[in-house]
C-alpha cells in the first residue's frame, strides 16, 4: 500500500513497517541534492517530527516522520550517493524504515489519487 503526505513524503507499507522517502515532486523541487542525515536506527519520532534532513545545491530541507514509530533500518546509500534521492526517489532513493506505532494511522494518509491532486 502506497501513502503520502503533504509534506511529499510517500510511504511503502508492509504489515506494521513502512518505508518512506520523498516524492519525485519533491526532489524535483529541491534540485540536486549534496548531503543526507539518516536517523539513528532505534530512535522513535512522534508525527511529523524532523527526522531527516537533505540539502540541495538550492537549499536545506526537513524530511518529517510521517506517522509515530521507531526507526528500524535506514538507507546508507543515500548518504553515500544523495544523487539516488533524485535519480529513484520513490525506489532506491529511499530514506528509512519506519516501525509504526499505531499501523492504523496510515488510513489519515492521502492515497496517490489525491496527493496527485494536491500537486497539480
Amino acid at each position: 500500500m502506497l501513502k503520502f503526505t503533504e509534506e511529499h513524503e510517500w510511504l511503502k507499507v508492509e504489515g506494521d513497517v513502512a518505508t518512506v522517502g520523498i516524492t519525485q515532486h519533491a526532489a524535483e523541487q529541491l534540485g540536486d541534492l549534496v548531503y543526507v542525515e539518516l536517523p539513528a536506527v532505534g530512535s522513535s519520532f512522534d508525527k511529523n517530527a524532523n527526522a531527516a534532513t537533505v540539502e540541495s545545491v538550492k537549499a536545506a530541507s526537513d524530511v518529517y516522520c510521517p506517522l509515530a514509530g521507531e526507526i528500524v533500518e535506514v538507507n546508507e546509500a543515500i548518504t553515500a550517493d544523495p544523487s539516488l534521492v533524485n535519480s529513484d526517489p520513490m525506489g532506491q532513493g529511499w530514506f528509512f524504515k519506519l516501525k509504526l506505532a499505531n499501523p492504523a494511522d496510515v488510513e489519515s494518509l492521502m492515497d496517490e489519487d489525491a496527493y496527485q491532486r494536491m500537486i497539480a
